[in-house]
């Protein structure tokens, strides 16, 4: 067996020079630089700040842009304004996507609404599993982002900025406060297409580290099949011999660590280690046979189809397991056109499983320390576009629910026709500064030097919405 006392011995002088006047160099150049390296150790066990609510987040990401006004946002006046031409008061001079420079009528919301639980929550008809868990939601109606196209909408959503190659909110979560899962990754993503609409491609960039150390980077679990390539040895390959590998490569990697102080090989340590352990655990995750029934019936799934319900039921166990952040993708919400068609497909898709992971997170006293969050990168036009809607910055629809989230609560408005958000406006960058503070996380003081620059999730913007916090 390979051993590092052994490596050492069989250094020749000149390899013993070589390595010298690298080190000496290196050490040249840390007494020349401020390395992000150094900064990033520094940075773990400083958080959390203050006691936290929450301690995991599940983001159920509707991809395409789910409309709000045929969800959690309803408009009586949009309904009788049907066919007539918008206002030009809303909409001269703002950004549209596809609709600019067309005539532009009112379509009315294509379904009904009802109220729902004790606190009178009013959700589209299409909803009615979402409308049952009502008094633990807090529906946010009054949303606003910056981007009006999908994948810079993805990554500002994601990111707090349009920039590709920042950090993700699940990397910036992971850096914080590292993961209680020893066996899985702290940060795992699940994706899932719908039949109801466009499936806008989903970059895997969505969930990269960035600028961190990439042991923060999101990891994708496959919805059917084998949730990660090569989690099973080849045949003839045993535990031991796997084993003897994992260790000689190690240590090899320790050998150039103590020289280069490079954060990426210790990363490649950590990540031999955990995807060894991944060879046992991931099996047993993906093993839905201990679950009950009744379970599985909530949720709509017998697991392993590849389903947003599959992804849902998986995400809990997720959550049972330690993991920190789990973010669900489920494409399939662009509708240009074909709207009322799409609507329904979407929602049959969704609404029971969304539904049923809060209530079986309840049910298992986890809801009260996982925030989770559903909602897409926008919304949709009050304005018809065809059959369909174009896509909407000015004021969207969100809901939040546990993790410290006050329950049974409408928060926000739009405007009477949808258009504008005008009461208690919440900016990309104030949601991401309250996930932070449910976590125990101040979001001013969870920063990375970069490039000679502290960056954070939320910029130098960014305010905590304390009205809907538990």
């Amino acid at each position: 067996m390979f051993s590092q006392s052994a490596a050492s011995l069989r250094q020749t002088r000149r390899t013993f020079l070589g390595h010298g006047i690298a080190g000496l160099g290196s050490a040249a150049l840390a007494s020349l630089m401020t390395t992000d390296s150094v900064r990033a150790d520094q940075q773990p066990g400083a958080f959390p700040n203050f006691a936290p609510k929450a301690k995991r987040v599940i983001v159920l990401c509707q991809a395409g842009g789910p409309s709000h006004l045929e969800t959690f946002d309803e408009k009586p006046v949009l309904k009788r304004l049907d066919n007539q031409p918008m206002p030009e008061s809303f909409t001269q001079g703002q950004p549209i996507a596809q609709l600019q420079g067309q005539q532009l009528k009112c379509y009315a919301p294509r379904f009904d609404f009802n109220r729902y639980g004790e606190s009178g929550q009013t959700i589209a008809s299409l909803f009615p599993k979402m409308g049952e868990i009502a008094d633990d939601l807090c529906i946010i109606n009054s949303m606003v982002t910056e981007q009006i196209n999908h994948d810079p909408a993805h990554t500002f959503m994601n990111t707090g900025t349009s920039i590709s190659g920042r950090p993700s909110m699940g990397s910036w979560v992971q850096y914080g406060l590292g993961s209680e899962a020893d066996d899985l990754p702290g940060f795992v993503v699940l994706t899932s297409i719908g039949k109801g609409g466009q499936a806008q491609p989903i970059a895997a960039r969505q969930w990269h580290s960035g600028f961190l150390p990439s042991r923060h980077q999101g990891v994708e679990f496959r919805s059917a099949g084998d949730p990660v390539l090569y989690v099973n040895s080849p045949p003839g390959v045993t535990a031991a011999r796997q084993q003897d590998v994992f260790d000689a490569v190690n240590q090899m990697n320790a050998l150039r660590q103590p020289t280069l102080d490079d954060p990426e090989i210790a990363t490649r340590i950590a990540q031999y280690e955990l995807a060894f352990k991944m060879q046992t655990s991931v099996p047993s995750l993906m093993d839905v046979s201990g679950e009950p029934q009744h379970v599985l019936d909530m949720y709509g799934t017998q697991g392993g189809d590849g389903t947003f319900a599959a992804n849902c039921l998986l995400a809990r166990r997720l959550a049972e397991r330690g993991v920190r952040f789990i973010q669900l993708y489920h494409r399939g919400w662009d509708h240009h056109g074909g709207l009322e068609r799409g609507m329904q497909i979407c929602a049959s898709e969704v609404d029971q499983a969304s539904a049923a992971l809060v209530t079986d997170l309840k049910n298992r006293g986890m809801l009260d320390d996982t925030l989770v969050v559903w909602g897409g990168e926008f919304g949709r036009t009050p304005m018809a576009q065809g059959s369909g809607r174009d896509h909407h910055i000015k004021g969207f629809s969100i809901w939040m629910a546990g993790g410290g989230i006050q329950g049974g609560l409408k928060y926000g408005k739009t405007d009477d026709l949808g258009y504008n958000a005008a009461e208690n406006i919440v900016h990309v960058h104030d949601f991401h500064a309250t996930m932070l503070h449910l976590l125990g996380i101040n979001h001013e003081k969870l920063t990375y030097r970069h490039q000679g620059r502290d960056f954070r999730l939320t910029d130098v913007h960014g305010h905590v919405v304390h009205d809907i916090l538990a």
